[in-house]
């Protein structure tokens, strides 16, 4: 790891260019796709185009000329696509066009023009096959971006034609995104901003400040990651719309001088190379699994460092607002209409958590059928001690409250609550996890302001630790883990975070996960008992998220919009 003490933040990033260009010359002969065996052979020149496009966006972007390392890559560059074996595969291999347009683009930005190399792709575009066969939006814009950096004319649609069928411009949710499909977000903002060099025509419902924020939302899952390579893509891309007042970005930043080794290669995420490329030659490994990165660490540098890349303020809308008041009253009304039905000793967290979400819609008459009868049901205190001692507080605290506030009384419960006060009252002081409890005594009334102070030291209850990180949440939706998601989002209810794109993302998953009759999940079986559980299990959990989203912003959160179930 690179070891240097950060000081002025430009001295410093320049040194991360520096460094990462220096490890790529040294080993320049690896990009040589007539010097790679057989089965790297592919993997060369796709090392080769890259390679090529880093030193063509070198010459665009600072005004001075190539030296060092950067020349020497360049001529490395001009040296193999010089040869007939690699530029005649242009004619022999149609479909693989931007493999070596991209190398013609990079020669003609650094003015090394070569007639004979920019014929022969304009023939292949012109083919009635290269330019028009299939491609996904974000590489059709690959390719209008490399033709028009070739100067090659064609007749293909314009950017801004295409650019309103990208992922990018149709407010993805981030939960769902993949490594791939951050890939094709990045790439669409380098091809639609030409690396920084212009304001693209976005389309006319499109917000570039939406764009700005789920790049810094990326940011967050991707650094929580470790990757390198998609935590350089998507700061080059923050540079490309001209934010370098992001703290996001600057987190980048220092995890990329902080990752970078001393020699400046910049290792990539597992599964950069195929483990059948790599076999037995740590040095080829070594390479292959870094040089990628190492590009990407470069190029953001050198857009950090540009004089011609626009600047622009980090752009700040406040995303449109939505309720969750409706979803979640419906939830409450289905649980608490359900779990009467149950064994009381089994839901009593479900009861618990239709007490409170009552009590937080202003409503507290949603839980009072349930409380009734629970209570009655609960009533016996030598036959219930049990199930009370083992749900513990917060849950327990919960259904008391609900009960206090319709007047409800529980003999069982009473007899509980006062043997755990008496138990309180013997001790000096409370351990930190179980400051919440001692609050909540407080808030029962059984248990005074000033000696609870006494009992916690003063210290305020320390929030739990999360049961759902940020970077667990794509696994959680693709494995439909409902509860974790919503435990996600209580956990950033709880923290202040509920404005966050990454949460009013959850929100918007697991609002789209509601079904008519109020109930949260999709448990795709037929047999009735289990679905029934497995409803009860999600909508507990959903209905303890929203009523902390409810609380925590006054019943409005803004979010993506989603489809009504």
């Amino acid at each position: 790891m690179n070891t240097t003490q950060p000081g002025d933040g430009s001295s410093q990033r320049r040194a991360v260019e520096t460094r990462a260009v220096a490890w790529l010359a040294a080993r320049r002969t690896l990009i040589d796709p007539a010097q790679a065996p057989t089965d790297r052979v592919l993997f060369a020149r796709k090392a080769l185009i890259e390679t090529a496009f880093l030193v063509g966006l070198r010459a665009r972007l600072d005004p001075e000329p190539l030296d060092g390392d950067y020349a020497a890559l360049l001529d490395q560059v001009e040296q193999i696509a010089a040869r007939p074996s690699y530029r005649e595969l242009i004619a022999r291999d149609e479909a693989a066009l931007l493999l070596y347009a991209g190398t013609y683009a990079a020669l003609r930005l650094c003015g090394r023009e070569d007639p004979e190399f920019r014929r022969l792709i304009t023939q292949a575009a012109a083919g009635g096959y290269a330019a028009v066969f299939e491609r996904i939006p974000y590489r059709q814009l690959d390719l209008l971006h490399t033709l028009e950096l070739c100067g090659v004319p064609h007749a293909l649609p314009a950017m801004d034609e295409v650019l309103p069928f990208t992922l990018l411009c149709n407010g993805p949710n981030v939960l769902k995104l993949t490594d791939r499909d951050i890939y094709a977000i990045t790439h669409t903002i380098f091809y639609a901003t030409d690396f920084g060099l212009r304001e693209p025509r976005w389309p006319r419902d499109f917000d570039p400040a939406a764009a700005v924020e789920l790049l810094e939302a990326l940011l967050v899952l991707t650094l929580g990651q470790q990757n390198a390579d998609l935590v350089g893509e998507l700061l080059c891309c923050l540079l490309c719309l001209g934010v370098r007042d992001s703290e996001e970005a600057r987190r980048a930043w220092e995890f990329l001088a902080a990752v970078q080794e001393a020699d400046g290669r910049v290792n990539g995420p597992p599964g950069v190379v195929h483990p059948g490329l790599a076999d037995g030659d740590d040095a080829y490994r070594h390479w292959a699994t870094g040089y990628h990165t190492t590009i990407v660490a470069a190029l953001a540098a050198l857009l950090d460092r540009s004089p011609r890349v626009a600047r622009r303020p980090r752009p700040s809308v406040p995303p449109p607002g939505s309720t969750v008041e409706q979803p979640l009253r419906r939830a409450v009304v289905w649980l608490a209409d359900t779990v009467r039905r149950h064994d009381p000793a089994g839901c009593l967290p479900a009861a618990a958590a239709v007490a409170h979400a009552a009590e937080a819609l202003g409503e507290p008459g949603l839980a009072r059928p349930l409380l009734l009868d629970f209570s009655a049901r609960l009533a016996d205190a030598e036959a219930e001690a049990e199930v009370w001692q083992r749900h513990g507080m917060e849950v327990v605290g919960a259904f008391a409250s609900g009960l206090r506030a319709h007047g409800i009384p529980c003999a069982s419960l009473d007899l509980f609550l006062k043997s755990t006060v008496a138990a309180v009252e013997l001790l000096d002081r409370v351990p930190p996890q179980a400051v919440h409890n001692v609050r909540r005594l407080v808030g029962l009334g059984l248990l005074s302001p000033q000696r609870a102070a006494a009992l916690t030291g003063g210290a305020d209850a320390p929030h739990p630790a999360p049961e759902t990180t940020v970077t667990d949440l794509p696994g959680a939706w693709k494995d439909y883990h409902l509860g974790r998601i919503a435990g996600f989002i209580r956990d950033s209810a709880r923290t202040g975070q509920t404005r966050h794109r990454i949460t009013r993302d959850a929100v918007s998953f697991l609002l789209a996960q509601q079904s008519s009759c109020g109930a949260f999940g999709r448990p795709a079986c037929d047999e009735p008992s289990s679905r029934e559980r497995a409803l009860l299990s999600w909508t507990q959990s959903a209905v303890t998220a929203l009523a902390a989203v409810h609380t925590a912003v006054g019943g409005t959160v803004p979010m993506n919009p989603q489809p009504c179930p």
